[in-house]
Parts: C-alpha cells; sequence; structure tokens
C-alpha cells in the first residue's frame, strides 16, 4: 500500500502533530493527496520550548490548521514515577484526550507518524496507539526513517534533516522521579547548546549532574568550548561529563 491509496481510503482524518521530521511528512502527504486534515499538538511539561512554536510554523508552512491541547503529566503518578512503562502511560493519556477531542471534532480517523524504523517491542507506547485505535500510516506504508528524510527533502520540508528530539522524560533515568524542577533546567541547559551550535545530542541526568552524550563530529566542538560552555552550565548542573563514547546512527533515543 502506498501513502496515495492510504489517503484515498482516508480522506478525512486527524494528526497527532509533534513537528518533528515524521509527523510533518505525514502531514504535508496527507494535505496533498486531497486529505481534509487538522493538526493536534499535545503540549506536555515533557516536550521542549522549542516544540510548539515550531509546530505552529510548519502547519502553517504546510497549510494545515492546528490545535493545541494540554495535558498535566505532572500530576500523573503512574507516568511521574517513571517506571519502566512510563511511556505506555502518558501516550495513553495523551491520546486518550485527542481521541475524545477530535471525535468531538467529527474525526473517526486519528493517524501519528510511527515509521516502519520504529521498534514496537522496544516502544511501549505503541501499545496505548493500538488499544486506542490510532493508525500510523507510514509503518502501514513501510517507510522507514531513512525513506521519509529522503521524501521530505525532495518535498523541500525543513524537517528532513532535523534530528530527533525525544521527550525531556527521557533524560531521567527509569525510576528516578520526574519533577517539573529537573524537565525545566534539562530544557534550559539543553537550549544553551543548541545555542552554541550543537544538534541530535541528550544530556541526560545523573545524581552528580548530568552526562552529555553527542554524536562523533560533535564531539570536537565540545573539546574547544569545555570550560566556557560548563560554566555556562554551572547553573542548571553542578558538573556535566562528555559521554567518551560518542553515539553512532541515524537517531539518538
Amino acid at each position: 500500500m502506498t501513502l496515495e491509496d492510504f489517503f484515498r481510503a482516508h480522506d478525512r482524518a486527524a494528526v497527532a502533530f509533534s513537528g518533528g521530521a515524521d509527523s510533518a511528512f505525514l502531514l504535508w502527504a496527507a494535505k496533498g493527496y486531497g486529505c481534509r486534515v487538522t493538526a493536534y499538538f499535545v503540549d506536555t511539561a515533557f516536550q521542549p520550548s522549542f516544540a510548539l512554536p515550531m509546530a505552529k510554523a510548519l502547519a502553517e508552512r504546510i497549510g494545515v490548521p492546528l490545535k493545541v491541547l494540554t495535558v498535566d503529566v505532572l500530576s500523573m503518578e503512574s507516568v511521574c514515577s517513571n517506571p519502566e512503562n512510563r511511556c505506555y502511560f502518558c501516550k495513553k493519556a495523551m491520546f486518550s484526550l485527542l481521541r475524545q477531542t477530535v471525535s468531538g471534532d467529527g474525526y473517526s480517523v486519528l493517524l501519528d507518524g510511527s515509521n516502519a524504523s520504529d521498534d514496537a517491542g522496544d516502544r511501549p507506547g505503541m501499545r496505548a496507539l493500538d488499544e486506542l485505535s490510532v493508525l500510523s500510516p507510514l509503518r502501514l506504508c513501510g517507510l522507514t526513517k531513512k525513506e521519509i528524510r529522503r521524501r521530505s527533502k525532495a518535498a523541500g520540508l525543513p524537517t528532513w534533516d532535523l534530528p530527533a528530539y525525544a521527550c525531556l522524560a527521557t533524560r531521567i533515568p527509569t525510576g528516578t522521579p520526574i519533577t517539573g524542577t529537573d524537565l525545566i533546567r534539562i530544557d534550559k541547559a539543553e537550549t544553551l547548546l543548541r545555542q552554541a551550535g550543537f544538534s541530535d545530542f541528550r544530556l541526560r541526568l545523573r545524581p552528580w549532574g548530568a552526562l552529555l552524550q553527542l554524536t562523533e563530529g560533535q564531539m570536537p566542538r565540545w573539546e574547544a568550548q569545555k570550560k566556557t560552555l560548563s560554566a555556562a552550565l554551572r547553573p542548571f548542573f553542578p558538573l556535566v561529563r562528555l559521554d567518551e563514547t560518542p553515539r553512532i546512527g541515524e537517531e539518538m533515543p
């Protein structure tokens, strides 16, 4: 099945839209194949601060209306206690609200941007999507992350080389309670690093401070600016250590 086939069979749909590479391509394809579509962004404390403004700009560029919903994940003990299946509870809450909202808006079909490269066995959140009958056209049509990036580049989408930006909760070790204070300082510290020219990186919370994970090509940049950046990051983390093993691969978890 191709995306054109999919949207021929589903010509009216709501899209769960994060503004990342996958959901941006999905939204663009839906619009391009004539689907009457609305994008829905779920705003939580787990999203980095740049996510909502970026999603708004992308939806406007693609020419699709965007609605913003809010979920208070920090009030959910099943999420903030940070168990191994935290993602399941978080996705279930977000997509339950989405399902209720889009149904009220007259949509029976709800889509998300999961793709054929996503390993369902390693993503407990996918179980929540199945339970709520959320469809994943990119996955159903066998489109991998690499192919989505290739097609996005050909379409002129600015997200074609956008690094994956997993939610901020992934920076906190499983079993360590998630607090708003920690999420804010992680977000501010990562914002500072992006402003310094870094991309596709993670700042992982540790008892002594934070562990910085970089791709191999960015490690010399850190070494060149280490003293200045360490001082700039000190208000958020007393110590930032570089993970000496560079992250290699297309997407950083």
